[in-house]
């Protein structure tokens, strides 16, 4: 059986390179600096989210030869406004996109400031293997040397390339490739804005060329247990930074407010003072899930350190920054509330 449907894979693969069969891509536009106008091509200055898609498409008209590209406007915003209705929006699009087969892959454009964010939630609730791609530019469309469309160019391509299946939702950006669990914005202006400290980059798209290095042991998409749908009521988890001398008053109000999570984006190994120490202890006697990550750009977080986790009933992110540790939990509670049971997706996806 298996061989037959091998041989029926290959017959296919063949008949779509006899007839020229380019792979299709749809891009789902969000706005971002990608999409941004400015009034100065030299001034840092600008709007985003002002060029739709299909003008984004016309900036790279040599892409015809790499794929079928057509285009979606799901949002026009700067990603700082990205919201957890967008996302619900784009994870229902794209499912539905795999489940009809419109597309063999999607590229997302997206703004620079929370595409990790959108990339390691999507990661989570995409439930095909297929090629999901986010990009975006640190130069707005009307900069000089805006860098838009090249990276839109090196995403389709990616997208567009078979060795990207299966390995979870991607952000290509600057030439090079990362996973969406480990990527994280490093500069606030630098048009190699992204890396990933604690595992580097996962390949590179170089003159119209995918090259990938390695591959993450961590679960990617597809994943049943996370699922996304109109219905979806996300729980509010909220993140609390901790500094010298910082007060435990938000943490406090968070419990007034009846929040259903809270990750203390702690200092070093997820540290956090004495006076934090007790507030923890009132936010988990009411039964908030509270999980200690870290403000620091690289490393782990690792249970029972100077902490005790066992004794405060908290869990720790692992090598999650705060915002993506969010994220998990967020989506981790609306299948259980078992702590332990959380832990364990930190250390499975």
């Amino acid at each position: 059986m298996m061989k037959r449907i091998l041989m029926f894979l290959m017959m296919v693969l063949l008949l779509q390179v006899a007839y020229g069969q380019k792979p299709r891509i749809i891009i789902l536009a969000t706005g971002g600096t990608i999409a941004g106008q400015g009034a100065s091509a030299d001034r840092a200055g600008y709007t985003a989210g002002k060029i739709p898609v299909a003008d984004l498409i016309g900036t790279i008209p040599s892409i015809k030869n790499v794929a079928d590209v057509s285009g979606e406007q799901i949002s026009a915003v700067g990603s700082q406004d990205m919201s957890l209705e967008i996302w619900k929006k784009l994870a229902i699009r794209i499912n539905e996109i795999f489940s009809k087969k419109e597309a063999d892959g999607i590229v997302i454009t997206h703004g620079t400031d929370t595409q990790e964010e959108t990339a390691y939630f999507l990661d989570l609730v995409v439930a095909y293997d297929n090629p999901v791609v986010l990009t975006g530019a640190m130069r707005a469309s009307t900069a000089i040397s805006a860098d838009g469309p090249k990276n839109l160019f090196d995403a389709i391509t990616l997208a567009a390339d078979s060795k990207s299946k299966g390995r979870g939702v991607l952000v290509s950006f600057n030439e090079s490739i990362f996973n969406s669990r480990d990527v994280t914005k490093l500069s606030t202006t630098k048009v190699n804005a992204f890396g990933a400290p604690n595992s580097g980059a996962i390949g590179q798209v170089f003159d119209g060329k995918v090259e990938f290095y390695k591959s993450s042991d961590r679960q990617v998409s597809p994943l049943p247990q996370f699922k996304v749908d109109d219905n979806t009521v996300f729980p509010k988890v909220e993140i609390v930074y901790t500094y010298a001398d910082a007060s435990p008053a938000y943490l406090d109000l968070l419990v007034k407010e009846k929040a259903a999570g809270i990750v203390i984006a702690g200092v070093g190994n997820g540290n956090f003072s004495k006076a934090f120490t007790s507030s923890v202890k009132k936010a988990v006697a009411a039964g908030i899930v509270v999980c200690r990550a870290s403000r620091c750009v690289s490393g782990r977080v690792v249970e029972d350190g100077e902490v005790d986790d066992k004794e405060l009933g908290t869990i720790v992110s692992d090598d999650l920054n705060p915002q993506k540790a969010r994220i998990l939990i967020m989506l981790g509670l609306l299948k259980t509330h078992n702590t332990a049971e959380l832990q364990q997706y930190f250390l499975r996806y």
